[in-house]
């Protein structure tokens, strides 16, 4: 066990250079954040860890989809370049990654909980992943030793496998750990804490729960990710009975929870916009469920960096790896270049450096954190990384030369939800979004159209900026060298 007075002599010698946490989670969109403003919950350990350190109110990524934005973070790389597209792919592990940077330099590296790239991890000191998606409860994961199955709740057995690791560890090298939970993914299931909560509360509702869409671009209405259509009432719902992951306790606590509102279901029946609204309910309450176990993780990993004389040079970063439709447009899920799924949160606490409860309104993405982390860490980034350090913003200072334009790539069509490909470009007021095999674009006006209801495209009034933001997207598809395909293939 690595005790107070190890953690002290540590940072005294050679743990000068600080330790790195980065906590991530799948799909757990900003606008469940209190620290951002949900109106929908409370997540009193994220809101510490802001208080603690930087929030970041304008944080995106490059692809939103699970496990292309995980291979971004590893390699500081746009999709094209780091080979992963889109979900279902193998991840060339034998490529430049971070972590491998980073124990060439000196750290120890490890990452537990969700991997979902589907090749063993590499540059990694240590890991112990979940298999593919992995399940909410009984997970079995895969460390250097081999499987091995889990009784319990997969949030609390990642946390726990954090905090052991922590405890175990004998070396004097600085680390870092990426901690990586399933949650919130779909299916959304609570875990024995937290399943009640929110029973007999009506969780307020978007304002844009009952968007149909009918007058929009053709994709927009005929994907398949709207709450009113697309729903599946055994999975998404839960008005089967318990899944077959669950054992006797478990499946005992699931039904107890669920069965009576599945003969509420039975007997009320609802139809219409009625309909709509009891499954955002179901929906909504299970989802944040699933946040607050989340949300108790990170207090439980605080506390201990805390009480083992970590916290003051440890490094803590939290993000997801995109934002979510939690009811907004009428939708769940992600993939969309619209901003509930562009977006996602960042968090950074890094004490001594970074001010406490200090916010940034510049633009980051994900394709940052690569070089971030190896700033931090004192180690240089190659030149063929494509991000930028965050490390100057999280000392307080606003670089003059700080991007204006943020660059966007969608692959993954036609596939699940059939989202179609698309690319575009984002500045801090307007985002042009290019759907190139059917040749068809919107624009929008964030500062005057911040749900993106009004393509202004074909208007002449924005003829010019139309244009100006063809011109931004070539550059940046030179810029991020995809400037070769049907993307690239349009005139300004």
């Amino acid at each position: 066990m690595l005790t107070s007075l190890a953690a002290a002599a540590a940072i005294t010698g050679a743990q000068a250079r600080p330790n790195i946490i980065f906590i991530f989670t799948d799909d757990h969109a900003s606008h469940a954040i209190s620290a951002y403003g949900s109106v929908i919950n409370q997540t009193p350990h994220l809101d510490r860890l802001a208080d603690d350190g930087m929030l970041f109110e304008n944080a995106f990524v490059t692809n939103s989809i699970c496990a292309p934005s995980r291979a971004v973070i590893l390699t500081g790389k746009h999709s094209h370049i780091n080979g992963h597209e889109r979900n279902g792919r193998i991840f060339n592990g034998a490529q430049q990654t971070f972590p491998k940077i980073l124990r060439k330099n000196g750290y120890e590296t490890a990452v537990i909980g969700k991997w979902h790239l589907r090749s063993d991890p590499t540059g990694f000191d240590h890991y112990d992943v979940l298999l593919g998606q992995g399940p909410y409860y009984n997970p079995v994961m895969k460390s250097k030793e081999g499987q091995k199955k889990h009784t319990g709740y997969t949030t609390h057995i990642i946390t726990e496998k954090t905090i052991d690791w922590l405890d175990a560890r004998e070396s004097d090298k600085p680390f870092m750990l990426m901690m990586q939970h399933k949650a919130p993914h779909r299916e959304w299931e609570p875990g024995p804490d937290h399943i009640g909560k929110f029973e007999g509360e009506t969780i307020p509702e978007p304002p844009d729960l009952f968007e149909t869409w009918e007058d929009r671009n053709f994709y927009a209405v005929n994907n398949e990710m709207s709450i009113r259509k697309h729903f599946r009432m055994w999975r998404d719902l839960k008005l089967g009975e318990a899944p077959p992951s669950l054992n006797e306790e478990q499946a005992k606590l699931w039904n107890q929870h669920y069965g009576p509102r599945n003969a509420w279901y039975e007997t009320h029946k609802p139809q219409g916009d009625e309909l709509i609204r009891w499954m955002y309910q179901r929906y909504i309450k299970d989802y944040l469920r699933c946040v607050q176990s989340v949300d108790d993780s990170v207090g439980q990993v605080m506390d201990y960096l805390e009480e083992n004389g970590l916290d003051e040079n440890t490094i803590v970063i939290y993000n997801s790896d995109q934002g979510f439709y939690l009811g907004d447009y009428g939708w769940y899920d992600k993939r969309w270049m619209y901003e509930p799924s562009m977006r996602s949160p960042l968090i950074v606490k890094w004490p001594g450096v970074t001010e406490a409860g200090s916010r940034t309104d510049l633009m980051a993405q994900n394709l940052d954190l690569a070089q971030t982390f190896l700033e931090m860490a004192g180690a240089d980034a190659p030149n063929d990384m494509q991000g930028e350090s965050l490390v100057p913003v999280l000392r307080g200072s606003e670089p003059d030369d700080w991007r204006g334009t943020l660059y966007y790539h969608y692959y993954e069509y036609p596939a699940v939800h059939m989202v179609p490909k698309h690319c575009g470009v984002r500045t801090d007021r307007f985002k042009l979004i290019f759907y190139y095999e059917s040749n068809e674009w919107e624009l929008y006006d964030l500062k005057n159209d911040p749900r993106e209801k009004t393509n202004l495209y074909a208007d002449p009034t924005w003829s010019g900026i139309a244009q100006n933001m063809k011109r931004l997207l070539k550059a940046e598809q030179i810029k991020y060298e995809d400037h070769k395909g049907p993307q690239a293939n349009f005139v300004v």
